[in-house]
């Protein structure tokens, strides 16, 4: 590989510059293709979803309204909307209730027929004043707009901090370009295997926000490493292909790994059904290993090309490496009192974590727009009107015809507005609707689908509620093996960098630490401080692959440091600070910027992407500062020896395939 780069590397730059292009142009037509909407959170296997499918099977229409038009002016104004509404292709039949409210049902003819009817519509009534839009088929449609200005909006913010945060890390003008190049590289050919992906899997579009962040993110990382061993091989060896082959040794072994890592930790949300998390795992997955790549030719192959010129428009004063010392004096200060260090880090971590134990989570719907979404506006007044649940019942598919009795103890249990009567809606298939007093996601109409199910065994429950409970059964089932895939991915990595077993499970908890932390953090910033009234249930599961990877990806960074420094002979202490003193700078630094490229998220629209946008950013800002800097060291000191222990048959396993820098 190094002579290749080494060889050709004008050519290796130029075609992957060319790549990079051609992958955009390509990959960038996914965004129009990718789902939106509250369906992506369901198990497709689920009662309800399976309930829903039988409906629109049997009847050739959605099973409740796709759109609501909530009409001001009158029996005038209802009477020419509903007409323009009844001429659209997609519409099955409208029904107007209270005077102001259409309930529109759509043909069942696929997500696409859906997009078509909002499309249409939106732009059928756009200037229009007394018509507000809302229901599914519409939020899904703004949530898709919302998502590609959030994508602009980042770009505008991200690259042009990112690139600013560079020439101060990278002390260059030149060498501050190369991470918002990575990144660029990495996010095109990302956005590629996305677009080739939808051709076999429908995927959702918030996928596109982690890509963005993560890809700018891991670029970043990736650069820093490259190009500070660069300098430092270079510095001895001058630019030649043997400063290039020890850098490609060591800092490209580290990147190549931290991909894996990366890579193996957002994997584990391909377990899950539901499409949001699929989209996210194969997303995460993707852009990874992309930026890894991109981090170990091109940018190799550009550096060699460079030369010295990687240091040109650079102030004097910035080309020299800081040299104080500081981060091996810090190992040293928290190493001579360790036991209090780690009590007070790991109290202030635990204290940190304690929010999180009052947490509620809620499904997605409407509120998560921007109040300028018309979707939003509409489920809003509802509310307000107590209407909401009235237009999303929870809805029995059974058949025979409900027993009276039946239907009497259904309309006395809590929570319930009204139990319409059962109706045939085709030969042998009943439906009855439950209308509850409060809306769809509320503990109490959640318990009423309970109630039906227990009172119907035979019936098939569906609607918003039903798909929400069944919703968080399916994330208890497939939790367990996403935790198995990311401990074992945590352990397994560490170990073949270290050869202990005491460190990764030392890691473990760490990083156990740092995400209870960070989801305390998120649950004051976002249920306190802002009021929501819960945070959104997918939420733990995604934070922890992506906090569980990053840490992981810092953990072998600093890890592999120290043990070699104990392989120099250096006693445990000396080694610590030693490795803390080498990757502090950097990983501070990769920390930081990381942190700007994924705290973009935060300027979304959409609320549960602000939720992933901060506490990924939480993370890795506890993981550098409070783990690295005074955990490790002071763990590492109270265990001695022991951090390296390891039984004798994984000892000689390690001996044969373990890895180091």
């Amino acid at each position: 590989m190094t002579y290749l780069l080494t060889t050709h590397a004008r050519a290796v730059t130029l075609v992957s510059a060319a790549i990079t292009v051609v992958a955009f142009a390509i990959g960038s037509t996914v965004i129009p293709r990718m789902a939106a909407g509250s369906a992506q959170f369901a198990d497709l296997s689920s009662e309800s979803r399976l309930a829903g499918l039988e409906v629109e099977r049997r009847t050739g229409v959605e099973a409740d309204p796709g759109i609501l038009a909530l009409v001001s002016g009158g029996p005038p104004a209802v009477a020419r909307v509903r007409a323009r509404i009844d001429r659209d292709p997609a519409v099955a039949r409208t029904v107007v209730d209270r005077n102001d409210v259409v309930l529109v049902f759509l043909r069942a003819r696929g997500g696409e027929a859906s997009k078509g009817a909002a499309d249409r519509l939106t732009e059928a009534f756009v200037d229009d004043a007394q018509v507000r839009l809302g229901g599914g088929a519409i939020a899904s449609r703004q949530v898709t707009e919302a998502i590609q200005q959030d994508l602009r909006r980042a770009e505008l913010i991200a690259f042009p901090l990112v690139f600013l945060l560079s020439f101060w890390v990278f002390r260059g003008l030149v060498a501050a370009f190369l991470p918002p190049l990575v990144g660029a590289g990495a996010i095109a050919l990302t956005f590629l295997g996305l677009r080739i992906a939808i051709e076999f899997h429908s995927l959702s579009v918030f996928a596109l926000n982690l890509v963005t962040g993560l890809g700018l993110g891991l670029a970043i990382d990736y650069s820093l490493f490259i190009v500070s061993r660069w300098r430092e091989e270079a510095a001895v060896l001058g630019h030649g292909p043997e400063a290039l082959a020890a850098t490609m040794r060591s800092a490209g072994r580290t990147v190549f790994f931290s991909a894996v890592t990366v890579a193996a930790s957002m994997g584990c949300l391909l377990v899950f059904p539901q499409q949001f998390l699929y989209s996210m795992g194969l997303g995460g997955v993707l852009v990874a290993l992309a930026a890894g790549l991109v981090a170990l030719v091109p940018l190799p192959a550009f550096l060699y090309w460079l030369g010295p010129r990687i240091d040109a428009l650079a102030p004097r004063r910035l080309q020299q490496v800081p040299s104080g010392g500081r981060w091996g004096r810090l190992a040293a200060w928290v190493m001579r009192r360790p036991g209090r260090i780690a009590v007070i880090s790991t109290t202030f971590l635990v204290v940190l974590a304690l929010p999180a134990l009052g947490v509620h989570f809620v499904g997605v719907d409407a509120t998560t727009l921007p109040p300028s979404a018309s979707a939003r506006q509409v489920a809003e007044a509802l509310d307000r009107d107590g209407l909401r649940g009235t237009y999303a019942p929870i809805t029995a598919i059974v058949d025979v015809e409900p027993a009276a009795a039946t239907m009497a103890r259904l309309a006395a249990a809590p929570g319930v507005a009204a139990v319409p009567p059962a109706r045939e809606i085709v030969t042998g298939l009943w439906r009855l609707d439950l209308l509850p007093q409060e809306g769809g996601l509320a503990d109490r109409t959640q318990q009423l689908v309970r109630t039906v199910r227990a009172e119907l065994p035979a019936a098939r429950v569906t609607g918003q509620t039903a798909g929400f409970v069944d919703q968080q059964a399916s994330l208890r089932a497939h939790l367990p093996w996403a935790l198995a895939i990311l401990a074992l991915t945590t352990c397994t990595l560490i170990f073949l960098f270290t050869g202990s077993v005491v460190l990764p499970l030392k890691s473990l908890v760490m990083n156990i630490l740092t995400l209870g932390a960070s989801f305390g953090i998120l649950v004051v910033v976002f249920e306190w401080g802002q009021g929501l009234s819960g945070l959104e249930s997918t939420q733990p599961i995604l934070l922890a692959a992506t906090a569980f990877g990053l840490s992981t990806d810092y953990a072998i960074f600093l890890f592999s440091r120290i043990k070699e420094g104990r392989d120099r002979g250096l006693p445990n202490r000396e080694a610590v600070a030693d490795g803390l003193e080498r990757t502090g700078r950097l990983v501070t630094a990769a920390a930081l910027l990381f942190c700007v490229a994924i705290g973009t998220f935060a300027t979304s629209e959409i609320s549960f992407i602000q939720e992933l946008g901060v506490g990924t950013a939480v993370a890795v800002a506890l993981d550098a500062t409070i783990i690295r800097a005074l955990l490790v060291p002071s763990l590492m000191a109270l265990l001695g020896e022991w951090n390296w222990w390891a039984p004798r048959p994984l000892r000689r396993l390690h001996a044969r395939l373990g890895l180091s820098d």
